[in-house]
C-alpha cells in the first residue's frame, strides 16, 4: 500500500478500528480523527463550594485595589479547576503565576468574612451590589474563559484543539504580511511543545510591539488602508496565544532596530529596544509554549499541522513555508489542492476549470461520485462548516448550468460529484463563531451568485466538449438518483408502516434540527445495549437529547447497496431515527454522537457505525455532524472529594493527590456509571464553564478524502493476508509493551 494509505490508517479509521487493541490501549492511546481523548473531568461539590466562596470574598472587598486583586483570585480559582486535567499540577499549585499574585489584604479579608460568605452561599441569598462587580485586568479574561477565544482546549488529538488555534494565530499574521507584498518566506519550528515562527515582512512597529501582543482589541487590522482582507482576528488572536502560553516572546526588526518583549501566562516579564545585529532582515519573530496548566499534557500532531501548512501554501502560491526541515510551496494554488485530494487516480471527468476574479476564486471539476465536496476559504481562513459563500456558489453554479443548457436541472443533480476549492476575500468577514469555521455574511450572496453564474456560462460557451461531458454527468446523476429513489421509495413506504407510530429503541427528544434555534442543540446518542441506555435515559435533557439503542453489533455494510439498509431491521430504524431515509437534508439532529463502551467490543461497534455513515451518508461526516462521546474511565474518590479520570495517567496522579483512603473504580462500560453521575457527562457545556465541565465530544474528521475507499476496503472488506499481517503485527506491539 502507498504511504498515503498507511497514514490514513492512523487517521480515519483509528476512530473505530482498534478491534484488536488491549484494554490498556483502549484507555490510554488516542486516535487522530475520532478518539477518546485523555482528559480528566471533574466538577465536584467541594470545588463548586470553594469557587463560590472565593468569588464572594472577592466581591466583598471594597477598595479599588482589592477589587482588582479579587478578580485575580477568581481567575486563579477557575484555573484550579482546569488543572485537574492531565499533567496539571497538584492542588498546592492551584494559583498559577500567570494569573496573578493575590494580595495579603484579600487573604485577610477572606479569613474574616469566611463564615458570613459561607452562610450566604448555602442560603442562596448573596447580596448583589456595587461590590459584586469585578473588573478583569489585561489578559485575565482570556485565561478565565479560553473557550470564548479558541474554542476547545484539548490535548492536540483533534485538529480543532486549542493548541492549533494558537499556532494558527501566529502564522496568520505572517501570511497577512505576504499577501500584502512583504516577505515570501516563513520559518516555523515545532519541537517539544515549543513553537517558533519567523516572517520576513515589515515587522510590527517597535513602539507598539507590546500593545499588539498584549492589549486586546489593539492592532493595525482595524485599518483597512494597511491590511485588507486579513486573516487575523482583528485585535484578539495573538493576545490569546500570549495569555494561554506559559512562555511567550515576541520580537520585531525594522531597519536595523529591534524590540523584544517576554511574557509568562500573560504577565509581562521583560522588554527591550535596541539595535539589531548587522544583516538581520526585517520581520517578526514569535515563540511560545502552550500552558500545560490549561491544556494538560498536549502534543502537536504533525500530520494535522502539515494539513494546515499545505492549505496555507495552496492559498498563497509562491510563498515558501519551511517547517521542521520540510518545505511547503505551491505553484498552482487551489488546483494543487484538488490534485492532491484526488490522488494519483485523478478520476476527474474533465480538465479542472480555474476562475480568478477580484474577490472570488475557485477551481472545480466533477468526479464519478454522487457526493459534492467543497473546500472553502475566506481570506485564507479554512471554513470547514461552509457558510453563505458556499451556498451562494452552489446556487450560482446551478443557475449558470441551467442558463447555458436552457434546462431546469435540480441542484442535487448539477452538483452531484462536484469537487471544488473556493476562496473569497472580504474586508469585514463575520463568522458564526470565534474559531471562524463558518461564514455568516449575508450581503455576499447576491454578488457571488451573479459572478459564479456568469463565469460558468462563459466557460461552457468557450468549451463545448466540456459542456457535453458535464451534461452527461448531470443526466447520469438524474438516473442514479431516480433509481435509488424509485427503489427506496417503495422500501421507505413499506418500512414507514412499521415505524410510523414509534421507532423501536428510539427515545426521542422534543426539539429537532427543523425547529429553528431550539433545535440547534439537538443531538442523538447511538448507544450499545440497554445497560448503556438506562443511565442516559434517566439523566438526559428530554428537550434536545435523543437516544437510539443498538441491540448489539450492527451488520457490516461494506460492499452492500444502500437499498440493503431497509432489509436490515436495526439499520432501517436508525436511518428513520436520523430522518435521512430519503435525503440527508432532512437530518433531524444537529449532532450524531456515537457512545460505546471503552473496550474492544465498543470500538468494534464504533467501527461498524462509522462504516454505515461513511458508505451511505458520507456528507454527514464531511459537514461535521458526527462525534464520539468521551466518558471517564476511572472514578477516584476519598471521603471528601471525587474526581473522574479519562486516562491511567490522570488516575495515578489523582490517587497521589487525594492521599490515603482512596477508592478507585474502573468503568468498563457505560452501564456501570450511575444515572446521577452520567448526567454531568452528557450535559452541554454552557458559555463560561471550564473545559473540565459537561459533555466531552470529539468531532469525527477526515484528513484526506481520497483514502476513504481504500481504508474502508482494508479494514471492513474481505479478510486479506495483508490485513491479517497488519493485525498480528500491531497486536504483537501491544503485547511487547
Amino acid at each position: 500500500m502507498g504511504e498515503e494509505i498507511k497514514k490514513s490508517k492512523k487517521s480515519l479509521l483509528d476512530v473505530a478500528s482498534k478491534v484488536v487493541d488491549t484494554e490498556k490501549k483502549t484507555s490510554t492511546k488516542k486516535t487522530t480523527t475520532a478518539k477518546v481523548a485523555s482528559k480528566t473531568v471533574a466538577k465536584t461539590s467541594e470545588e463548586k463550594d470553594t469557587t463560590a466562596k472565593t468569588t464572594k470574598v472577592a466581591a466583598k472587598t471594597n477598595t479599588k485595589a482589592t477589587t482588582k486583586t479579587a478578580s485575580k483570585t477568581v481567575a486563579a480559582a477557575k484555573v484550579e479547576k482546569v488543572e485537574t486535567k492531565p499533567v496539571a499540577k497538584a492542588k498546592s499549585k492551584a494559583t498559577p503565576k500567570a494569573t496573578v499574585e493575590v494580595a495579603k489584604d484579600v487573604s485577610n479579608a477572606a479569613a474574616k468574612a469566611k463564615s458570613k460568605v459561607t452562610s450566604k452561599v448555602e442560603n442562596s441569598s448573596v447580596t448583589y451590589d456595587e461590590d459584586s462587580i469585578i473588573h478583569l485586568e489585561g489578559l485575565e479574561h482570556i485565561r478565565l474563559r479560553p473557550g470564548m477565544y479558541i474554542g476547545s482546549l484539548g490535548d492536540g488529538s483533534n485538529e480543532n484543539d486549542g493548541i492549533y488555534i494558537l499556532l494558527k494565530e501566529g502564522i496568520d499574521n505572517a501570511i497577512d504580511e505576504f499577501t500584502h507584498g512583504h516577505g515570501n518566506r516563513i520559518d516555523i519550528e515545532i519541537k517539544d511543545g515549543r513553537v517558533k515562527i519567523r516572517d520576513y515582512g515589515r515587522g510590527i512597529p517597535l513602539g507598539k510591539l507590546e500593545d499588539c501582543v498584549s492589549n486586546v482589541n489593539t492592532g493595525a487590522k482595524y485599518n483597512n488602508s494597511v491590511f485588507k482582507q486579513s486573516i487575523g482576528m482583528n485585535g484578539v488572536g495573538i493576545k490569546a496565544t500570549n495569555a494561554l502560553s506559559s512562555y511567550f516572546r515576541a520580537a520585531s526588526v525594522r531597519d536595523g532596530k529591534m524590540a523584544v518583549v517576554e511574557f509568562e501566562r500573560g504577565e509581562k516579564k521583560s522588554s527591550n529596544v535596541g539595535n539589531a545585529k548587522s544583516g538581520v532582515k526585517n520581520g517578526t519573530y514569535l515563540e511560545f509554549v502552550p500552558d500545560t496548566q490549561l491544556f494538560g499534557k498536549y502534543q502537536f500532531n504533525m500530520e494535522m499541522v502539515e494539513k494546515r501548512l499545505w492549505n496555507y501554501a495552496y492559498l498563497n502560491p509562491g510563498l515558501l513555508i519551511h517547517c521542521n526541515d520540510k518545505d511547503y510551496i505551491s505553484e498552482n494554488g487551489l488546483q494543487d489542492l484538488l490534485t492532491h485530494e484526488m490522488g494519483e487516480s485523478n478520476k476527474s471527468l474533465y480538465p479542472m476549470y480555474t476562475y480568478q476574479g477580484e474577490n472570488l476564486q475557485f477551481v472545480m471539476t466533477h468526479t464519478s461520485s454522487l457526493d459534492k465536496v467543497v473546500y472553502s476559504f475566506v481570506n485564507g481562513q479554512s471554513t470547514e462548516d461552509g457558510g453563505t459563500h458556499v451556498t451562494s456558489f452552489l446556487d450560482g453554479f446551478t443557475k449558470g448550468i441551467n442558463d447555458y443548457f436552457k434546462k431546469d436541472y435540480d441542484e442535487k443533480d448539477v452538483t452531484g460529484g462536484i469537487l471544488v476549492a473556493l476562496k473569497i476575500g472580504l474586508d469585514n468577514p463575520m463568522f458564526t463563531s470565534q474559531t471562524k469555521n463558518k461564514l455568516g455574511n449575508v450581503e455576499v450572496r447576491g454578488p457571488i451568485i451573479k459572478e459564479t453564474q456568469f463565469a460558468i456560462d462563459d466557460w461552457l460557451r468557450h468549451n463545448p466538449d466540456i459542456a457535453g461531458a458535464l451534461e452527461d454527468k448531470i443526466i447520469r446523476n438524474q438516473k442514479a438518483r431516480a433509481e435509488i429513489n424509485n427503489v427506496t421509495e417503495k422500501q421507505v413506504r413499506e418500512a414507514a408502516k412499521t415505524v410510523s407510530l414509534k421507532i423501536p429503541k428510539l427515545k426521542d427528544c422534543r426539539y429537532h434540527l427543523q425547529d429553528g434555534k431550539k433545535g440547534e442543540d439537538s443531538m442523538i446518542f447511538i448507544t450499545e445495549g440497554d445497560s448503556a441506555t438506562g443511565p442516559m435515559v434517566s439523566s438526559r435533557n428530554v428537550e434536545t437529547q435523543a437516544i437510539f439503542s443498538l441491540r448489539g453489533k450492527p451488520e457490516n455494510m461494506y460492499g452492500r447497496k444502500k437499498t440493503a439498509l431497509f432489509d436490515n431491521e436495526e439499520l432501517k430504524n436508525l436511518t428513520f431515527s436520523l430522518g435521512v431515509q430519503k435525503d440527508i437534508e432532512s437530518l433531524r439532529y444537529n449532532k450524531i454522537i456515537i457512545a460505546t463502551d471503552a473496550d474492544n467490543d465498543g470500538f468494534h461497534i464504533r467501527n461498524l457505525v462509522m462504516t454505515y455513515l461513511l458508505l451511505f451518508f458520507e456528507e454527514l461526516v464531511l459537514t461535521g455532524h458526527v462525534y464520539i462521546l468521551e466518558t471517564p474511565l476511572f472514578r477516584v474518590r476519598n471521603k471528601t472529594k471525587t474526581v473522574y479520570c479519562y486516562s491511567e495517567e490522570s488516575r495515578d496522579r489523582e490517587i497521589k493527590n487525594l492521599g490515603s483512603g482512596v477508592e478507585v473504580t474502573r468503568f468498563k462500560g457505560l452501564g456501570e456509571i450511575s444515572p446521577h453521575e452520567f448526567g454531568q457527562f452528557i450535559h452541554p457545556r454552557k458559555e463560561g464553564e471550564s473545559e473540565d465541565v459537561g459533555i466531552h465530544l470529539t468531532p469525527v474528521t477526515i484528513q484526506h478524502l481520497k483514502n476513504i475507499p481504500e481504508v474502508l476496503s482494508f479494514y471492513m472488506g474481505k479478510n486479506t493476508p495483508e490485513r491479517r499481517d497488519f493485525i498480528v503485527h500491531h497486536l504483537a506491539e501491544e503485547i511487547d509493551v
